[in-house]
């Protein structure tokens, strides 16, 4: 009765070993599969944010919001979304670009330039007009979206040619020309 004892032991460590390296080869997959679900969700709430942006040019011609709030009280957005790719869900705002080089001559030109700015410096701008979202996270993607590798460089703003990617100046940053 003893050895029979023994065998089943031995079958059940057999068996949590097998179990284990399955495990083992399953998590990394879970891990890619929840990774690409989250940047299917950043690129939907992205455009839900462009498409609240354009809504608030309709309602307001000329205009951008200064807050995300501005979005919900003008029902432009049922709800704010969080960044999926941080864990404060914090956005980097993306406001029109209005430097020192955008002037020549008298004349305005135009630039191909976006300020990014923390959501959490947001106030400190000065008249600020919302005109898109980009994520914090600096992590690099599986999927490239627009020929972009991280997620700090997926811009969603209203506007946006997917043909031409506009230069990036970050908030706090000196432009150098």
């Amino acid at each position: 009765m003893h050895r029979k004892d023994g065998y089943v032991l031995i079958i059940l460590l057999i068996a949590i070993f097998v179990m284990s390296i399955g495990l083992l080869v399953a998590i990394p997959v879970w891990e890619t599969q929840i990774q690409r679900e989250k940047e299917k969700e950043l690129i939907f709430r992205g455009k839900q944010y462009v498409e609240a942006i354009r809504l608030f040019q309709t309602k307001h011609p000329g205009s951008f919001p200064k807050s995300f709030d501005e979005l919900v009280e003008e029902k432009c957005i049922r709800k704010l979304f969080p960044d999926p790719m941080t864990k404060d869900g914090e956005w980097n705002i993306i406001l029109p670009y209005s430097g020192s080089s955008s002037r020549r001559r008298g004349a305005t030109t135009q630039t191909n330039k976006i300020l990014v700015v923390p959501q959490s410096a947001l106030s400190s701008v000065q008249n600020p007009q919302i005109i898109g979202v980009v994520s914090s996270s600096t992590k690099s993607s599986f999927k490239i979206y627009l020929e972009q590798e991280t997620y700090d460089q997926w811009l969603f703003f209203y506007g946006q040619d997917p043909q031409s990617m506009p230069e990036i100046v970050y908030y706090g940053e000196d432009e150098r020309d």
